[in-house]
């Protein structure tokens, strides 16, 4: 029993809880969509909240398991639970098999069967980028982009508020912008021993990522600053939130360049307090102009 229990201990650790933070995304529709405190749309969000963080931990068990070999090469990643031996191979496949049934099972009892359908295919989409497409220069980012896509579709479809084309470029661009800032990352970090932790290294160089982080960084600012703009975006006020979004980035690649930190993103959220406390303000300034804008409208110039 308490092998067992042990057991149990080293998968929830395996789960990566500190990576649910990136399900957040499921709130963007309603949040901009100004639905998120409709009671019925607030429960609908949360369910599928609740159901990405578990299927979501379903494709990193998934993801350890496949890559079992390569993470014991890995300076860090050899101390998660499957390459370090804590969590043994069989434990963690069935435990993947369950939670993400209960996920799924969950999203479609609760919420509306399109949000089932659109986990079901983010986790179809991982199993394909797991076995086949991390293997692939460029679309192995793309796919990880989609994911958050997919999560933004089905906090869409949960609380039918349509997403703006606006928002889901911003999304796809600010999850490419991660992307290659992680891959070069690694091979910073891995050196000439980065192909065999992730083969698709091999096709990457510093100068070829440098070039893509410029263009999707560059790409993200100029459709947040459309979207603040655009005459169908129900308040201009969100102009006054661009800086926000300004710092955010360039912090970002502070942290990437020079203090080699770009490796781990969800590290980054939730441990620089510069990042943390702008992504804080960004958020509520946003909530605050999104909901009460007819409030402050006189208060300034827009």
């Amino acid at each position: 029993m308490r092998n067992h229990m042990q057991q149990i201990r080293y998968m929830i650790e395996g789960m990566r809880p500190h990576q649910w933070i990136k399900n957040l995304f499921v709130f963007a529709a309603p949040i901009f969509g100004k639905q998120l405190f409709v009671p019925s749309k607030f429960f609908a969000v949360c369910v599928t909240f609740a159901a990405f963080c578990l299927l979501s931990s379903a494709v990193y068990l998934l993801n350890d398991l496949t890559d079992l070999e390569e993470d014991r090469q890995h300076p860090s990643k050899r101390r998660r639970p499957l390459p370090s031996g804590r969590l043994r191979p069989g434990f963690a496949q069935g435990g993947a098999a369950v939670v993400g049934v209960v996920s799924l099972g969950a999203l479609f009892l609760l919420a509306p069967w399109q949000a089932g359908m659109v986990a079901v295919v983010y986790l179809a989409t991982n199993v394909l980028y797991s076995v086949f497409l991390k293997h692939v220069v460029i679309l192995d980012v793309m796919f990880i982009a989609a994911g958050f896509i997919f999560r933004i579709l089905a906090g869409s479809f949960a609380t039918g508020v349509r997403p703006s084309y606006w928002l889901l470029l911003c999304t796809l661009n600010v999850s490419l912008f991660l992307g290659f800032v992680k891959r070069r990352a690694e091979i910073t970090t891995l050196g000439d021993a980065a192909p065999n932790h992730r083969s698709v290294l091999a096709h990457y160089s510093p100068a070829f990522l440098d070039q893509m982080i410029s263009i999707v960084t560059g790409a993200t600012l100029v459709c947040y600053i459309l979207y603040a703009v655009d005459p169908q975006t129900e308040t201009r006020m969100l102009v006054a939130t661009v800086p926000f979004v300004m710092y955010g980035l360039f912090r970002y690649l502070y942290l990437s360049y020079h203090l080699s930190q770009g490796g781990n993103p969800t590290k980054v959220v939730l441990l620089d307090k510069a990042f943390l406390l702008n992504v804080g303000l960004w958020g509520l300034a946003c909530i605050i102009i999104m909901y009460y804008h007819e409030t402050i409208r006189g208060w300034l110039p827009v």
